[in-house]
């Protein structure tokens, strides 16, 4: 008997038929990516939103047989924690979001996956996962922090560094779960900086992955590697739908996190970070991807397929770099003192709430000088072009509505970035692209992201606000301008 003949055989029938299953599941995520708008939950469509606005999908949900719906605890203010279980599976996976009450990517992919799971689509998939799995989601961890849109509860506290002394009840309520759990698989969902990318690329990490450390060695025992595994598996996946945008959260052990503990107490414990995505403000293609990527994780653990995984591809992933700027000038000509330099430079729009919890961009200059190992979501190369400082508009007008009658394009190709009203409204922001200010503004000595460039006498580009403007195009996109009093 030839046996070497054997092996060769048997191994060429499991080539082919992991070849064949690993075809079979990216046609499903494709699948599943193709038709998401018919899983979408319509009723959230921004990422500001409060525990009043999900409870009524949340009723709902108690309402289908399928769903089990615990009230698990409460927020400082009372709001409730509620977790949504489904499936009949021995395996636990266990999945929080929000504990971040500013970081709602993924609450909102949540409530896509449960219309998903109540949907007649891919029925014979979902029905052999649910005997496999049973699937715990507690969305909107803090909902005190979410109705206020800020990272910390009530308390003051950030919960993801309250795992050991357990100060806030939503904390307690998270180890309380899962510990009544015991869950196999822990998913817990955040979102990140959106000018994070992936290492020595241009482009941003989108969807950033850690499976945390339990210790100060980084050790890896089967609890961390599975969760490696799995997410090599989303990682495969999601290079169809964002190639490139994947990164690697950094994975320095920090022993008062969550994640971290969760691993170390024994649950392969997966972190999904949500960052950034071209002229995506609002999050919802990256919502998309959240979507697609935790069912991928799901389904791969109620197969095993994740048990297939290269666990070296891992550590292939780029790590998590800082190196992104919204908008990013290269090579500009920069008077000062009468002698030019040429310089780069780096704006970000800093995102602002007010007392009304509206929000607005307030842009400042990240960086300047050689930003050669930089990039941004916008580029210009501005080799040649000369930085002009703006001026205000020589005439002061009355209110915002007499300045609406007036033609603002022209103002911004005259060089004006500023305009006087003797009425200035009670705003810190206008939806118009020239910053309004008090009668006696004067321009501030130090470079703004507020300016113009000029190629052989002639402005092409403004840059309002940080937000570049073609001057040869009348279609202005600037989402808001300042007034400043």
């Amino acid at each position: 008997m030839n046996f070497k003949k054997i092996g060769f055989l048997f191994f060429i029938g499991a080539f082919f038929s992991l070849s064949t299953s690993l075809a079979q599941e990216k046609e499903l995520y494709r699948g599943l990516y193709n038709s998401y708008d018919a899983f979408k939950e319509k009723s959230i469509e921004k990422r500001r939103f409060t525990q009043t606005q999900i409870q009524p999908i949340i009723n709902e949900i108690k309402q289908k047989e399928m769903f089990k719906v615990v009230k698990v605890g409460e927020s400082i203010e009372g709001r409730p924690l509620q977790l949504i279980s489904v499936g009949s599976g021995d395996v636990d996976v266990f999945l929080w979001s929000q504990m971040h009450g500013d970081e709602s990517t993924a609450t909102m992919a949540i409530f896509d996956i449960l219309n998903f799971l109540d949907s007649e689509a891919f029925s014979a998939e979902k029905e052999e996962m649910l005997k496999k799995l049973k699937l715990h989601f507690l969305p909107m961890l803090n909902p005190d922090g979410a109705a206020r849109f800020q990272r910390r509860n009530l308390l003051g506290v950030d919960i993801n560094r309250d795992a050991l002394r357990l100060q806030s009840p939503e904390s307690k309520a998270l180890k309380r779960v899962r510990d009544s759990l015991d869950a196999d698989f822990g998913f817990n969902l955040h979102d990140q900086s959106t000018y994070y990318n992936a290492e020595r690329t241009p482009k941003p990490a989108t969807i950033s992955y850690l499976a945390p450390a339990y210790d100060y060695k980084k050790s890896i025992n089967e609890v961390r590697a599975a969760a490696m595994r799995v997410i090599v598996q989303m990682n495969n996946i999601l290079q169809e739908y964002a190639p490139g945008q994947v990164g690697r959260y950094n994975d320095d052990f920090e022993p008062r996190a969550f994640g971290d503990n969760i691993q170390k107490w024994g649950t392969s414990t997966i972190l999904i970070e949500s960052g950034g995505y071209p002229n995506d403000p609002e999050k919802q293609e990256i919502r998309k991807l959240n979507f697609v990527s935790i069912l991928a994780a799901i389904f791969s653990i109620a197969s095993e397929d994740y048990k297939n995984a290269d666990i070296s591809k891992y550590e292939e992933i780029p790590n998590n770099d800082r190196k992104l700027f919204d908008l990013k000038l290269t090579g500009l000509t920069y008077e000062l003192l009468g002698k030019d330099y040429i310089l780069d430079l780096g704006i970000n729009q800093n995102e602002i709430q007010d007392e009304n919890l509206n929000y607005f961009y307030d842009a400042y200059i990240s960086d300047r000088g050689d930003l050669s190992t930089h990039y941004g979501y916008r580029n210009l190369n501005a080799s040649g072009f000369k930085l002009v400082k703006a001026k205000i508009y020589p005439e002061s007008f009355q209110n915002i509505e007499e300045l609406q009658r007036e033609d603002i394009f022209k103002m911004l190709k005259g060089g004006y970035a500023y305009v006087s009203l003797k009425e200035l409204p009670e705003a810190n922001a206008v939806k118009l692209p020239i910053n309004i200010v008090a009668e006696d503004f004067e321009v501030p000595e130090n470079l703004e992201p507020n300016f113009f460039l000029e190629k052989e006498g002639a402005l092409n580009y403004a840059v309002i606000n940080g937000f570049l403007v073609v001057l040869s195009n009348e279609e202005v996109e600037v989402p808001n301008a300042l007034i400043i009093d």
